[in-house]
């Protein structure tokens, strides 16, 4: 009876001690929108990573959502905008940031460039977390992400917040920026695309005979987008300004689009097409380069944009 006991209370400490484990290595990241505008949060768990509770969902500007992931996740989160369901309500889809699903949920599928991405793994080498946010897929919004400690990793220069602070969309190069327009109205730049996305090169790609770091170098895009960001990858091999690290299990993160010193957003009118109240029409992506714009062949929401779409919006540095 007396060993029955032990074993009992002995399973008893181990299960205790397991949950407490697992309690204290999650991490809660708040998510928050200070646009102006609707934003549509989606987040991907990387492969073999438990799923989150959530893979997108809408937030009205001020909102904000808790999200917890468990020990160990890694994965994504980026926003979309410009968001409507299609004019027969059977497919819901982004005008950037769309992950394909159709829905608002993202169900497993990732963020369709140009977009703003924060990047995580939770748990990783020597007890510590590894996050970043990236340009290297291009932009679409500002998006701040800050740690959230007690620790003495607080201190610490990798423990810090990071991101994009920077209104990018209007001042976008020519050959990389993406436009929605609206038949027979004048469109507005939504997004920025990266070198590799608009032009498909192994340079700009780092691939092929420039996949490693002594080949692959920042190019006059990159550092585009460099000098705005600072603290945000430009391209595939910015590791030594761009990863950061906090204490695994001690630290939650918040992540904010459109942190308040980013100043004007590219939906100048402070509002997304549903809540403006306006015609849902059938729009088109347009890719300026060289040539002049082009129309993309990719579906795409259908949403009115001519009247919440403004050009020409100014920069804030990061």
């Amino acid at each position: 009876m007396a060993a029955a006991h032990f074993r009992l209370r002995l399973l008893t400490a181990t299960v205790v001690a397991l949950v407490r484990l697992q309690g204290g290595r999650t991490a809660t990241f708040t998510i928050t929108n200070n646009c102006g505008y609707t934003v549509w949060p989606g987040l991907l768990s990387s492969a073999g990573s438990a799923p989150l509770s959530t893979t997108g969902f809408a937030l009205a500007p001020g909102a904000s959502q808790a999200v917890v992931a468990p020990a160990g996740w890694s994965g994504r989160m980026w926003g979309r905008t410009l968001c409507a369901p299609s004019t027969d309500g059977a497919r819901f889809a982004c005008a950037t940031g769309d992950c394909g699903s159709g829905d608002v949920q993202c169900n497993g599928g990732g963020a369709a460039p140009p977009a703003t991405l924060a990047e995580f793994t939770l748990d990783g080498s020597g007890n510590l977390d590894f996050f970043d946010v990236s340009l290297v897929d291009g932009y679409n919004l500002p998006m701040l992400v800050t740690p959230l400690t007690n620790t003495a990793s607080a201190s610490s220069g990798k423990c810090a917040a990071t991101g994009c602070l920077a209104e990018l969309n209007g001042a976008c190069p020519a050959d990389l920026r993406v436009a929605a327009s609206v038949s027979g109205a004048s469109s507005s730049a939504v997004a920025c695309r990266s070198a590799c996305e608009a032009f498909g090169s192994a340079e700009y790609c780092c691939s092929g005979a420039y996949g490693n770091p002594n080949t692959c170098r920042p190019s006059a895009y990159s550092e585009f987008f460099k000098s705005a960001c600072p603290r945000a990858y430009s391209y595939a091999y910015d590791d030594s300004t761009s990863t950061f690290t906090c204490a695994a299990g001690a630290t939650d993160y918040a992540i904010t689009f459109c942190p308040a010193a980013a100043g004007p957003t590219s939906v100048k009118s402070g509002q997304n097409p549903q809540a403006a109240g306006l015609q849902q029409l059938n729009d088109s992506m347009v890719f300026y380069g060289a040539g002049g714009p082009q129309a993309s062949g990719a579906t795409t929401a259908s949403y009115s944009l001519a009247a919440v779409l403004a050009a020409a919006v100014a920069v804030a540095l990061l």
